[in-house]
C-alpha cells in the first residue's frame, strides 16, 4: 500500500522549545522593568528625560535599552500602554459608583484631573510624542486617544439609551476629552488659579449644558413623529 503524503498543514505546528518560552518571559519582563525605570527617570528629570537617564535608573545600558525597545519612540508608547490603562481603569471604577449622567461626567472630570495632578511630570512625558515615534505605529497608543475613545464609548450609549441618533458620538467625547486636557494643562501651569474641585465643577457645567440636551430620553409621541417624517 502506497504512504500517503503527509501536508504540514495536516501535522499542525511544531511544538516550542521551552527554551523560546523562557526567553519570552524573560524579554516581557525586561521590558516591564524597562517601563518603570523610565518612570522613576521621568518622575527624576522630568518628561524631557534621556535614553542615558533611563539607562541609569534601570541599572543598565543604552545598549540594552535598545535591545529591548527600538529607539524613544517605541519605550515611549510601552510607557502610555501602562499609564492608558490605569487611567481608564480608575475612570471606569469612579463612573461606576453612579447612574446619574450628570454624576458621572463629573467623577471622569475629577478622576482625570486627579490623575495628572499626582504625578504631572509623567503626564506631561505620556502626552508629548517624541519626534522618533512612528506616528503608524500605534494610532491609538497616546493616551488622549485612549481616553476618547472611552469617553466616545460612553457618549454613545447614553445617545442609544435616549433613542438618538449616535453618529456624532465619536467627535463628541473626543471634543469632551480635548476640553478637558486643555484645561488640565493650563491648570498644571498656574497652580494656585484654583482646587482640583473648583475645576471639576466648572468642567462639568460646560460639559453638561452641552451634553444634556442631547442625552435625555426622546419621549416616545416624538419620537415617532419624527421617525415618520424623515
Amino acid at each position: 500500500m502506497k504512504a500517503e503524503a503527509v501536508t504540514k498543514h495536516e501535522i499542525g505546528p511544531l511544538p516550542r522549545d521551552k527554551r523560546d518560552s523562557r526567553w519570552d518571559e524573560h524579554r516581557r519582563a525586561r521590558r516591564e522593568q524597562l517601563v518603570q525605570a523610565t518612570v522613576t527617570a521621568v518622575g527624576e528629570h522630568g518628561p524631557g528625560v534621556g535614553m542615558d537617564e533611563i539607562a541609569a535608573a534601570a541599572g543598565t545600558s543604552k545598549t540594552v535599552v535598545y535591545r529591548h525597545f527600538a529607539d524613544r519612540g517605541e519605550l515611549h508608547l510601552a510607557v502610555c500602554a501602562q499609564v492608558a490603562e490605569q487611567l481608564l481603569a480608575a475612570l471606569r471604577v469612579a463612573m461606576a459608583d453612579t447612574d446619574r449622567p450628570r454624576q458621572m461626567v463629573a467623577a471622569a472630570i475629577d478622576t482625570y484631573l486627579a490623575f495628572i495632578e499626582a504625578d504631572p511630570e509623567l503626564y506631561r512625558f505620556v502626552v508629548h510624542s517624541p519626534a522618533d515615534r512612528d506616528p503608524e505605529a500605534d494610532p491609538i497608543a497616546g493616551l488622549s486617544e485612549l481616553v476618547g475613545d472611552q469617553a466616545a464609548a460612553l457618549v454613545e450609549l447614553a445617545l442609544a439609551h435616549a433613542g438618538r441618533d449616535t453618529a456624532a458620538a465619536g467627535p463628541w467625547g473626543h471634543g469632551l476629552v480635548g476640553l478637558v486636557r486643555s484645561a488640565g494643562d493650563r491648570w498644571l501651569g498656574s497652580a494656585g488659579d484654583m482646587s482640583r474641585g473648583e475645576l471639576t465643577a466648572h468642567l462639568t457645567d460646560l460639559a453638561w449644558t452641552g451634553l444634556s440636551g442631547v442625552v435625555v430620553e426622546i419621549p416616545e409621541k416624538t419620537r415617532h413623529h419624527t421617525e415618520e417624517n424623515r
